[in-house]
């Protein structure tokens, strides 16, 4: 099947509505069938190139050594931060400090209060 070369025909733009020649019209990424001064480029965000994930883990990984970790709690050393429990001021420092918890990954921990 032959076609015709349409050097005298128009064609309408599917973006402005506009009668342009023929032969300047372009076909968009998205089917649209637009003239020359109309054509958008696909935006490259839309085709996101592949990245790779970060290496995060460590092949070989090995734990610190569990030496013993002193940790000093003094209640007096902030004024105030282990003297209440929330509005209501404590009677005794000490047994709200007693109630804070410390956690390690490193071994043994000793607490020393002051």
């Amino acid at each position: 099947m032959s076609y015709a070369k349409g050097k005298y025909s128009q064609s309408i733009s599917d973006r402005s509505g506009q009668a342009f020649p023929y032969r300047e019209m372009v076909k968009e990424w998205n089917g649209s069938w637009v003239h020359i001064s109309e054509f958008e480029a696909k935006h490259p965000q839309l085709d996101p190139k592949y990245h790779r994930a970060d290496p995060v883990a460590l092949w070989n990984a090995r734990p610190q050594d569990s030496s013993p970790t002193i940790v000093d709690l003094d209640p007096y050393y902030w004024d105030g931060q282990f003297t209440s429990n929330g509005m209501m001021p404590s009677i005794d420092p000490l047994t709200e400090n007693n109630k804070r918890q410390v956690g390690t990954r490193l071994g043994k921990v000793t607490i020393v209060i002051s």
